[in-house]
């Protein structure tokens, strides 16, 4: 509860606190998403993790770069090909730019450890937005801070809105939408954690900002809330997870923001050891998708949350599945992770095709053209990039990521059909067509 009443006060002073430096010009709509890139976490408002730029069914490596520290989100990528990426490091930067071509720096910053929760959110006009312990910040293309507005914890990875506002929840659960143009508030953020009363709150201590961000990677009590939102732009319905006080695992939760307002419309805990995964939302905004703490794939109803199926995909997948506007789910990899490909029948999902001589370590990411692109094991403990036919599953093309190891965290597609991904320990690999 004592974070709560950190929210209720940094609410407060959050006006006050502002700081609006103004470095940069706006997009001629705020906020908006670009056509091309991979502006934010999982690509698009609702995390489908895919591109509509056609991808080549012949990539190969054109640069790599050590980031110097653990990184554990995705690379976002401008329309004009600028790279952003965040890490944990205990000295120096933690928010770092490269270009596209070169692979060489153009700006980077020290955030708050927060920071590394986070892939920066980009918009039309390569303005940055992003999170750290206790402040939502906005930097311009240049890496000069355009405003700093103070919140409740720690936020994480933002979105955009049907209104082109700034939409994000921190890490303690509080649920914010901003202007992008000066990051002042435009309607009252909600607690999905309730406040206390006046007499259970005398003589509690504020709690730190960064207070168990530790936890955001695993999930656990001590970090409410640890993925990113998804939302339809249309509707201004959004769905994310939320760990409450006492409550066994995470639940799924369905909002709203529109007439002024953010409301909560639903909540399930009928998900086996909790919502696991950023909620991904279909392309008719009809259905929502997040895996379990069993190894399942469920589908909810966007609008009431009651279940419509789950799938056993037969490993713990490590981050929500990508999903085609035209219904083609493929979950993320894991520790016994398959590559895999699921149709939704509205009461069952169908097994389109299944890849068992593969061992996935990624994250998929769909392009249009049917091409995937995800990352296997490659030999006893190297890593390859892996082009695939979406339709088929069939191999068109495998890369080795020269000295990779590990697990990758993320896929992410560039406009001229770069692909990009990083290690969890820290290292960014760029291919080319």
């Amino acid at each position: 509860m004592r974070r709560v009443v950190r929210s209720t006060a940094v609410a407060l002073a959050t006006v006050s606190a502002l700081v609006t430096a103004g470095c940069g010009s706006n997009p001629q709509t705020p906020g908006i998403y670009s056509p091309a890139g991979w502006p934010g976490m999982h690509a698009d408002a609702r995390n489908s993790d895919t591109s509509p730029v056609t991808g080549s069914r012949s990539v190969a490596p054109a640069w790599s770069r050590p980031l110097g520290a653990p990184t554990s989100t995705y690379a976002s990528v401008a329309a004009t090909g600028q790279i952003f990426v965040t890490t944990s490091a205990e000295n120096g930067c933690t928010i770092w730019s490269f270009d596209m071509d070169s692979g060489r720096k153009r700006w980077c910053t020290r955030l708050g450890p927060g920071g590394a929760l986070s892939t920066p959110l980009v918009d039309k006009a390569t303005n940055v937005y992003i999170g750290e312990d206790g402040a939502m910040n906005s930097f311009n293309e240049h890496g000069q801070l355009r405003w700093r507005t103070v919140v409740s914890g720690t936020p994480v990875t933002a979105q955009f809105t049907g209104d082109g506002n700034l939409l994000f929840v921190t890490h303690f659960g509080v649920v914010s939408v901003l202007d992008p143009q000066n990051g002042r508030e435009v309607v009252p953020s909600y607690q999905l954690i309730p406040a206390p009363t006046a007499d259970q709150a005398q003589n509690v201590p504020l709690v730190p900002a960064a207070q168990g961000l530790d936890s955001c990677f695993l999930g656990s009590p001590e970090c409410p809330v640890a993925h990113t939102p998804a939302i339809d732009l249309d509707s201004g319905r959004f769905y994310l997870t939320v760990w409450r006080p006492g409550a066994p695992s995470a639940a799924l939760v369905g909002m709203r923001y529109a007439d002024g307002r953010l409301t909560e419309e639903w909540s399930t805990a009928t998900l086996p050891g909790g919502a696991t995964s950023s909620p991904v939302i279909s392309a008719d905004g009809s259905t929502v998708y997040a895996n379990d703490g069993d190894g399942a794939l469920w589908a909810v109803d966007a609008h009431t949350g009651e279940p419509r199926w789950h799938h056993d995909i037969g490993y713990d997948a490590a981050a929500g599945p990508s999903v085609s506007s035209d219904g083609l789910i493929i979950p993320a990899g894991g520790r016994d992770g398959r590559l895999l490909a699921l149709r939704d029948n509205g009461d069952s999902a169908d097994v389109v095709w299944e890849r068992s001589d593969l061992l996935q370590l990624g994250v998929p990411a769909q392009t249009a053209g049917d091409t995937g692109y995800t990352v296997v094991r490659e030999g006893t403990d190297g890593l390859a990039m892996l082009t695939f036919d979406t339709t088929t599953g069939e191999t068109a093309d495998t890369d080795t990521l020269p000295g990779a190891a590990g697990f990758t965290v993320g896929t992410s597609i560039g406009p001229d059909g770069e692909v990009l991904t990083q290690t969890l320990i820290g290292e960014l690999f760029v291919l080319k067509p």
